[in-house]
């Protein structure tokens, strides 16, 4: 297999419920994860271009979710559901998706700017798997 253009680690850290750091799994990284992996493979561009991987903890918990796109060294963050389709879109064309950049104030809590807002308390997994069209339990 060839080595892919594109490697987007999409943090899915998870702390325990009430833990005041929050995790990228509270803000719905692991739904996120699965729906770019999704989306890549559709596309036909898992095998050759780009490649959604799981990741630890990317010391980003406040902008979370938060994805590491390399080798071209920069950060999405706050990204959304919602985003997907553009961030592959934006990759099909060699380019990124400026919005969810994350600038260098981003990279330090005391200096970031806000946050998603946490998810409704009934966002749990049947919500996630809901959110990708998945039957429910």
């Amino acid at each position: 297999m060839p080595q892919r253009q594109r490697y987007l680690f999409v943090c899915v850290n998870r702390r325990p419920d009430g833990n005041p750091k929050g995790s990228c799994a509270e803000s719905g990284s692991e739904t996120l994860h699965a729906a770019l992996k999704q989306e890549v493979f559709q596309r036909g561009l898992a095998k050759t271009e780009v490649r959604a991987c799981s990741s630890s903890c990317l010391d980003l918990c406040w902008v979370g979710p938060a994805i590491a796109v390399e080798p071209d060294g920069y950060f999405y963050g706050r990204v959304q559901l919602g985003d997907v389709k553009e961030i592959v879109d934006a990759l099909q064309r060699g380019g990124r998706v400026e919005r969810l950049v994350l600038p260098a104030a981003d990279f330090d809590e005391k200096t970031a700017a806000p946050g998603l807002p946490p998810p409704p308390a009934a966002a749990g997994p049947s919500a996630a798997g809901a959110a990708l069209g998945e039957p429910k339990p």
